[in-house]
């Protein structure tokens, strides 16, 4: 990488984080695409191990994993015998705090259950406290979280229904359509059914979609090799946690979560990403109760906790206090109405009571009258 300067370091890094392929660099630069493509590769792999330095011993409690559809070479229904076992399909596992809205963990690979399991171990690997986790109806999932977090965990899942003569694959030109209800399932422990939610991780994969110009849909830009295409997910993920400011939350995810105080810029990346020395990956430690103040009881061999929940069977109901008499207040006299000049009206004249005539009095008779 001594052929290029640093200042073509940064052109070409600040391109490929805005989402362009290694052709438009190439127009947008000047440097070849070869360099570029060598460049790129130990950027990725440099990104991978600043993540691993920072995105460790993390509390984030509330979890979402969603997977974003790419291809590597070729399309699936494309493949033949002689083709690499890398082609085809390829999918990105995100595990985001939707807190934060960082990512905390990412793999790509095949949507199998030896990918599953690598990426459910990773995310166990970079936590200190038990989260509540969300996904979609992927089968491979719930076996991975029990094997990493133990049966005890809260874990939902988000299924998601699809009419009859929608898209067969997942290379859909066009909104699958769907049924109108999503159905909400707690698989594990006891989830938080209001916060089940893939909302966010499903919004942040149409941001990564115009970071990482490889996943975007109805372009050439796609990978050659499993290689330079994990790359690539690295590079893109990792400047989105440290370098890019959700309009939301007005600073980047790692400030949000506490990883970092400030904004990264690109002249900083760049160095942190070149100069990343190899490292451990994180390992597994023992989890905490992500609310302390709640009743738990921690079980054997790190397989979770015992909750007291309410409104179980068999919860000790509090006696029933018996119902007091509503206190008899005296009635309060009405208080004097003010009057107002608008109402007023001036009472209407008594009129005479008219009685009937006397004939003695009309002839002037009377008791002190002559007989």
């Amino acid at each position: 990488m001594s052929v290029l300067s640093r200042d073509q370091q940064l052109r070409v890094l600040a391109a490929l984080v805005d989402g362009n392929s290694e052709r438009a660099v190439e127009r947008i630069t000047g440097v070849c695409r070869p360099a570029i493509a060598r460049l790129g590769l130990l950027l990725g792999q440099g990104a991978q191990r600043v993540h691993d330095r920072l995105m460790r011993a993390l509390r984030c409690s509330l979890l979402e994993i969603d997977e974003i559809w790419s291809y590597i070479g070729k399309k699936q229904a494309r493949l033949t015998a002689a083709d690499s076992p890398d082609f085809g399909d390829c999918y990105t596992f995100v595990a985001l705090d939707a807190s934060s809205r960082m990512v905390l963990s990412f793999r790509a690979g095949k949507r199998d259950q030896e990918t599953t399991d690598a990426f459910i171990d990773d995310l166990r690997a970079r936590l200190l406290v038990m989260p509540q986790i969300t996904s979609d109806g992927f089968p491979c999932y719930p076996s991975a979280i029990v094997e990493a977090f133990g049966r005890s965990v809260d874990y939902a899942q988000l299924h998601k229904t699809f009419r009859q003569g929608g898209a067969r694959d997942d290379d859909y030109r066009t909104e699958q359509p769907r049924n109108p209800v999503v159905t909400k399932r707690a698989m594990l422990g006891a989830p938080d059914m209001a916060k089940v939610s893939t909302s966010y991780v499903e919004r942040q994969n149409g941001t990564m979609r115009a970071h990482i110009g490889r996943i975007r849909r109805f372009v050439y830009a796609f990978s050659k090799s499993l290689e330079h295409h994990r790359a690539a997910v690295s590079l893109g993920y990792v400047w989105y946690n440290l370098g890019h400011v959700v309009r939301t939350l007005r600073v980047t995810p790692a400030m949000q979560a506490g990883v970092t105080t400030h904004v990264w810029s690109l002249e900083e990346f760049l160095d942190a990403v070149l100069a990343e020395p190899a490292g451990d990956k994180p390992v597994k430690v023992s989890l905490a109760h992500r609310t302390p103040t709640e009743t738990a009881r921690e079980l054997p061999n790190g397989r979770g906790f015992l909750r007291a929940l309410p409104g179980g069977k068999g919860a000790p109901s509090a006696p029933t206090p018996a119902p007091t008499p509503p206190a008899v207040e005296p009635a309060a006299e009405d208080p004097p109405r003010q009057l107002s000049l608008l109402e007023w009206k001036p009472r209407p004249k008594k009129k005479p009571v008219l009685g009937q005539l006397s004939l003695f009095d009309l002839l002037g008779g009377g008791d002190d009258g002559e007989d």
